[in-house]
C-alpha cells in the first residue's frame, strides 16, 4: 500500500480512477493471448473510501479449451491486477 497524500477524490475521479484500471487489466489480458481464446472476460474494479482509497480488482478469466493448456491462467490474472493497480497509481500521481 502507497501514501500518496492526495486530497479527497471526487465522484468524478474516483469513477475515472476505476475505469484506467479496468481499461489497463483488459489491456494486458487482450494483449497477453489471442482474443478468440477468451472465452469470458469480466473485470470489476471498486473504490472504497475516498481519502484513502481502497482500490480492488476482481477478474474473471474463462478460457476456451484450446487455451487451458498453453495458458498459465492464474499468472495471466495476477499479471492483468497488477498493471490495474500500476496504472491507477499513476493515475492518482498525475492528481498530486
Amino acid at each position: 500500500m502507497v501514501e500518496l497524500g492526495l486530497p479527497e477524490l471526487s465522484t468524478i475521479q474516483i469513477e475515472a480512477l476505476c475505469e484506467t484500471a479496468e481499461n489497463a487489466a483488459r489491456k494486458h489480458i487482450q494483449n497477453s493471448i489471442n482474443s478468440k481464446l477468451i472465452d469470458h472476460l469480466d473485470i470489476t474494479v471498486e473504490a472504497q473510501g475516498t481519502k484513502p482509497v481502497d482500490l480492488s480488482v476482481e477478474i474473471n478469466l474463462t478460457l476456451t479449451s484450446d487455451a487451458k493448456n498453453d495458458v498459465d491462467i492464474n499468472a495471466l490474472v495476477n499479471e492483468a491486477a497488477a498493471q490495474a493497480h500500476l496504472a491507477s497509481e499513476n493515475f492518482l500521481r498525475k492528481l498530486i
